[in-house]
């Protein structure tokens, strides 16, 4: 006899949900008086939605250790982002390309090109085989592309290590953003989104410490790509003792599995509040018809017109070309690259550091339109520098400090927030799809910007560049302000049923 998670009473969702626990689901769309009764299960089993007032929040412990596990992917994302560019240098002469920025800028964006490539299939993984496998999927790629690229004696050997690395990182994360929303209770679900950006920060960070000898030892650089694989395999080992993604197993059927993960993640009395929510937000649509063609025509095209947009400024603004040129932009300056770089990634840390603490406090847009407002004035700051306005110390004090604020601006909002938001409002049967359709958005243009920076710098000059990309940011404030939603403090399956309700 399976044991039932609804009120006495409710006999039609008991059926409904015993159906389901034999992992069979009826895929029929749910009579009225079905939907009454779910309605009614969430009014006498309500889950916590961050207030606390009805039953009290579940432990955030519970959950902890698998969201810290999930972002060793952010880390090494984070590694990866900064691991050229200390060492890039010293690559190009051990390589024998040195001086061809155009090579140069090859090995950095040929990571990003093999990122779009597997970012286009870390929908299909995701929901093909689980969040669990596809994390362990990505870590492959990684550990086999570094060690290639440690290991060759060509552009050509680098070139095809970046890309495999960069397919591993296309794939993490968009499953890290899916498994951290979905493991996560709704209060401190802001807090360990951001928690993920702090990740990439100390990964950043890592490499810009990790490249330091790079400068006094020509092959030390290959040192730091072996470093990579460490918390690759770390990655793949421990995610074999992390749970599955509820959500997960309750569209492949699996009710009762997802049953168990909720009472480890939550603990037993949050359990029945959680299954009536699944089942509410399921309503009868079929798991299976998540189809491109619904997300780009159907209801759900404005949660992906809004994430794609959104990743699209992110990158237009310019915030990854200071993570892989820093040191030619301060050496230009006239300023130390090693320690300029390490002041890169503090920023950048004290900035994620903020994010985690007012994500769930002040919300999502605020901090947006804050990160936006202020990358957007740290680059006039930085148009400035370059100018015939500023002398030799206000150019040098103009240009650093203004990097500097941009990176800590980026870090509070911009950089953690819309992986996270798009995570929250896309509807539970397309969130992995809709993820992959964003983030390839996502690596095309991070793929350009990395490609045609530091010839842009050359052709265009800092004034200008700096002011193309204070006007994207100007840009995202005014999209944010107008089309995104506040999603604090609420469960998925709410923040799902009120946006496809008003799209009705």
């Amino acid at each position: 006899m399976c044991r039932s998670v609804f009120p006495k009473g409710m006999d039609s969702v008991r059926r409904t949900y015993t159906i389901m626990r034999g992992r069979h689901i009826d895929k029929r769309v749910p009579s009225k008086d079905f939907l009454s009764a779910l309605d009614k299960a969430e009014t006498a089993v309500r889950l916590p939605t961050g207030t606390g007032k009805e039953n009290g929040n579940p432990s955030w412990k519970r959950s902890l250790p698998h969201v810290l596990v999930a972002s060793l992917t952010s880390l090494l994302f984070g590694y990866h982002l900064g691991v050229v560019n200390e060492t890039l240098e010293s690559i190009s002469i051990d390589l024998g390309f040195s001086g061809n920025t155009i090579a140069e800028g090859l090995v950095v964006s040929t990571c990003l090109g093999g990122a779009f490539i597997g970012s286009l299939f870390s929908g299909l993984v995701a929901d093909g085989v689980g969040r669990r496998r596809a994390f362990q999927l990505s870590a492959l790629p990684m550990i086999v592309g570094a060690s290639v690229s440690a290991s060759t004696e060509s552009l050509e050997g680098m070139l095809l290590g970046r890309f495999l690395v960069g397919i591993g990182m296309g794939i993490g994360p968009s499953v890290t953003a899916l498994y951290v929303t979905e493991v996560s209770p709704a209060y401190v679900r802001g807090t360990y989104g951001s928690s993920t950006q702090i990740a990439t920060c100390i990964g950043l960070l890592g490499s810009l410490f990790a490249g330091i000898p790079a400068k006094d030892n020509l092959g030390w650089w290959r040192i730091c790509f072996w470093i990579s694989t460490v918390p690759a395999a770390m990655l793949a080992v421990f995610m074999e003792l992390c749970v599955e993604s509820p959500q997960w197993l309750f569209k492949r059927g699996r009710a009762a599995e997802a049953e168990a993960v909720f009472e480890k993640l939550l603990g037993g009395s949050y359990v029945k509040a959680s299954m009536a929510e699944l089942m509410k937000s399921d309503r009868g649509d079929d798991a299976d018809s998540a189809k491109l063609s619904e997300l780009l025509f159907g209801r759900s095209f404005r949660v992906v017109f809004i994430g794609s947009t959104l990743f699209a400024l992110q990158q237009l603004s310019g915030i990854n070309a200071v993570f892989y040129f820093s040191s030619t932009v301060f050496k230009k300056a006239g300023v130390p690259s090693a320690s300029a770089n390490i002041c890169v990634g503090v920023c950048n840390l004290l900035g994620s550091t903020v994010a985690v603490v007012l994500m769930d406090k002040l919300g999502r847009k605020v901090l947006l339109i804050g990160s936006f407002a202020g990358m957007a004035v740290s680059l006039g700051l930085q148009a400035i520098a370059y100018t015939s306005l500023s002398s030799p110390f206000g150019t040098l004090f103009l240009s650093v400090g203004g990097m500097l604020l941009f990176v800590l601006s980026f870090a509070t909002g911009a950089g953690p927030v819309p992986s996270l938001l798009l995570s929250e409002i896309c509807p539970g049967r397309l969130r992995a799809t809709a993820l992959a359709v964003c983030l390839a958005v996502h690596w095309v243009i991070n793929f350009f910007v990395g490609l045609l920076f530091l010839r842009m710098l050359e052709q265009l000059g800092s004034v200008l560049l700096n002011a193309i990309f204070g006007f994207f940011c100007v840009v995202a404030v005014i999209f944010v302000q107008k089309n995104v939603v506040e999603t604090k403090g609420k469960s998925l399956q709410e923040i799902e049923i009120s946006l496809l309700s008003s799209t009705q």
